[in-house]
């Protein structure tokens, strides 16, 4: 015999999964760690400091 299902909680369930997987990929794609961030400000901040040290100054 079959079993029985109760098809809104199965269609909640699926909707939750396809949520979770989606939110899983823009994760990946869009998300950035705190250390990432902060390195990637330090590397900025380098370089500007490198090229104003570097500039002629034209009177």
């Amino acid at each position: 015999m079959a079993e029985i299902i109760n098809l809104r909680a199965a269609r909640k369930a699926k909707q939750r999964d396809a949520a979770a997987s989606q939110a899983s990929a823009n994760r990946s794609l869009h998300g950035e760690t705190k250390g990432e961030k902060l390195r990637r400000r330090q590397d900025a901040d380098r370089l500007n400091r490198i090229v104003d040290g570097a500039k002629r100054e034209d009177d």
